[in-house]
């Protein structure tokens, strides 16, 4: 590590920590709100897509754009659709994105099999990918079949997940701020 870079280090340990409070009041909140947080998401999410869609169409005006126009005012108009959709709704848009991800799991648990079945004589362990695609095929069935169930479950992960990060990334920032350059 370079000598500047140790110091920075040991400078900037508060930002590690900050964002672990962060993650950490996210995951709390999460966990004691998974539906609202859920709705939080998908509007944020939209928020996004509105950002990058005007964003899409100012780059427009600039001759330098490695894409084709026509693409980027199509990215750009569908962002901004997109965008105003979550925005004006949230709920039905956590909704939506969520029957979409279990008719993914589905087609992906489909492909996953055929997969496995074509390459089943040049490779080793491929009743894994198999498995793997039941699991994601059963995953989505599971989810159609009771969507409020499964944003809860899914809900509950993403606030475990940002709790645990949370907590790693303050424990990161106080050994940051301890930290002492190797010698060389």
């Amino acid at each position: 590590m370079e000598a500047g870079t140790s110091e920075e280090v040991r400078r900037s340990w508060w930002v590690s920590v900050l964002f672990g409070l962060i993650g950490i009041v996210f995951g709390v909140m999460t966990l004691a709100k998974p539906f609202q947080a859920l709705v939080a998401m998908a509007w944020a999410f939209g928020i996004f897509a509105l950002a990058e869609g005007i964003a899409s169409l100012l780059a427009l005006f600039d001759r330098r754009v490695a894409v084709s126009k026509a693409m980027l005012l199509f990215y750009g108009v569908a962002s901004i659709a997109f965008g105003v959709i979550a925005v004006a709704n949230p709920k039905a848009t956590a909704g939506i994105l969520f029957l979409m991800l279990a008719f993914w799991l589905i087609v992906a648990g489909v492909f996953r099999i055929v997969f496995a079945i074509r390459v089943r004589k040049e490779i080793v362990g491929e009743w894994l990918i198999a498995l793997s695609g039941v699991l994601a095929i059963v995953l989505g069935i599971l989810f159609l079949r009771n969507p409020a169930v499964g944003l809860f479950t899914t809900a509950l992960w993403i606030g475990a997940g940002a709790l645990v990060y949370g907590v790693a990334q303050v424990f990161a920032g106080l050994r940051f701020r301890k930290h002492e350059p190797l010698a060389a």
